[in-house]
């Protein structure tokens, strides 16, 4: 039998016109994936000399320092809300034991209504800055919020200079509202920084973070805190600030910073993906402000009353104020180094939910005056290994919580989830701050 002869070349074109638009019409349908040799984004400008990383530190810094003003002052306080004797009414003539030893009412209860009035704002405005994200400019709320604290703080420092003592109770009021707008106004302003820091990576989440803790440390930093504020906008900034249409592969960041049109947030679908992260900051804050620093406050050295200077003047200053907040410094940076745990939210919220093994380890420490609970921890070596660990679980916790936060969102709800994780800080700020003064009536 003759079999035919296939004498074509193999290479040859033999498709058809059908067949070559049946082959085109694959090549350009969308589902088909054809690797890019070039990278879609260009890459991350260098954040050259760390200037970036600088600026976000110092607005860190500056988020907190107006709440550290008010509650490491607490000799001021004491002093402003002391007992007043008929016969010795002068302003120099109480020492700091005198002033101490038999406390009023007010000066007992004042940092529980200081932290009160600092959580309850500071919550509603972190939440409302959720919503205001996309309708105020972010240049506008830093801006303004600074500029009102500032002369805030200019009336409260006039105060320093008058003699309240014939009116302490107008007094406490006036300062308790002028705390309440103050936190309301640093509320939009850490909210905005929040959004701002979301879209970077978690280098720069820990600057800001670390910043904060280092804020209750260096307090003298407020004055280079703002020449940086005003710092014109950089090309390593804008890489991450603009958003980048996807058919534009070769977008320049030579423009001035600008926000293109996006598509409708769903709120509900970004809650559910950070509530673990968010219950997680919640927690923390809830438990500190429960205890620090209404109840650490009056927690006194075992010497005091003996005439040392450390027992009696120093001790609450270093260790309720100074400790604490190196502590808490110290577990920011360690949580930027070691990132753990990673992709597992509930162990990092059953992390957060053991510290309240703390509430009730304070209450038992050597608190003044105290009236039901007895005293078990009276050494003073105890109690500041407690603060310690104390503040490096409350500096790690809620800054690997506020890291991992945007790695569980698309790219364009970043400043949203980290809006709604300071939204979560606020409630926890909040609700601790009630509890404390519960649980000094219970001493």
């Amino acid at each position: 039998m003759a079999y035919p002869i296939n004498r074509k070349p193999l290479l040859s074109n033999i498709a058809s016109d059908s067949e070559s638009e049946d082959i085109e019409t694959e090549i350009d349908d969308a589902s088909v994936s054809i690797p890019d040799k070039k990278p879609f984004f260009k890459p991350q400008p260098a954040d050259r000399y760390h200037l970036a990383y600088i600026v976000f530190y110092l607005l860190g810094i500056n988020t907190l320092i107006p709440w550290s003003f008010f509650i490491t002052a607490d000799d001021y306080w004491m002093f402003k809300f002391r007992q007043i004797h008929p016969n010795n009414s002068g302003t120099n003539n109480y020492t700091h034991t005198e002033i101490l030893e038999s406390k009023t009412d007010l000066q007992v209860s004042f940092t529980s209504y200081l932290n009160v009035s600092s959580a309850l704002p500071n919550m509603l405005f972190l939440i409302i800055n959720t919503f205001l994200s996309k309708r105020l400019s972010q240049k506008f709320r830093m801006i303004s919020s600074q500029l009102l604290i500032f002369i805030l703080f200019i009336m409260t420092t006039v105060f320093v200079k008058i003699n309240t003592d014939e009116w302490q109770n107008t007094f406490l009021i006036i300062t308790l509202s002028t705390v309440a707008i103050v936190n309301a106004l640093s509320a939009i302003f850490g909210g905005t920084l929040m959004g701002i820091v979301g879209r970077f990576s978690p280098r720069y989440i820990t600057a800001m973070s670390g910043g904060q803790a280092l804020g209750g440390i260096f307090t003298a930093l407020t004055e280079i805190c703002s020449l940086w504020i005003g710092a014109s906008p950089v090309e390593f900034f804008k890489h991450h600030m603009i958003q980048k249409p996807r058919e534009e592969p070769n977008f320049s960041v030579n423009a001035e910073v600008s926000f293109i049109d996006e598509p409708k947030i769903s709120y509900r679908r970004i809650f559910k993906r950070i509530l673990p992260y968010g219950l997680t900051m919640f927690s923390v804050f809830f438990v500190t402000m429960a205890v620090y620093p209404g109840v650490t406050v009056l927690i006194e050295s075992q010497g005091f009353g003996q005439g040392h200077a450390w027992n009696d003047v120093y001790f609450v200053p270093v260790v309720t104020y100074l400790t604490f907040s190196c502590g808490d410094y110290v577990g920011r940076l360690l949580s930027g180094i070691l990132l753990w745990p990673k992709k597992k939210p509930w162990l990092v919220l059953t992390l957060s939910l053991l510290r309240a093994l703390f509430i009730p380890v304070f209450m038992v420490c050597n608190a003044q005056p105290r009236h039901f609970l007895p005293v078990y921890i009276q050494s003073d070596i105890y109690y500041i290994l407690i603060t310690i660990l104390f503040a490096i679980s409350n500096g790690y916790l809620c800054n690997i919580a506020f890291i991992l936060t945007p790695t569980v969102v698309e790219s364009q709800d970043k400043e949203v989830a980290s809006t709604m994780m300071g939204a979560f800080l606020g409630l926890g700020i909040t609700t601790g701050s009630a509890l404390s003064i519960a649980l000094i009536k219970y001493l």
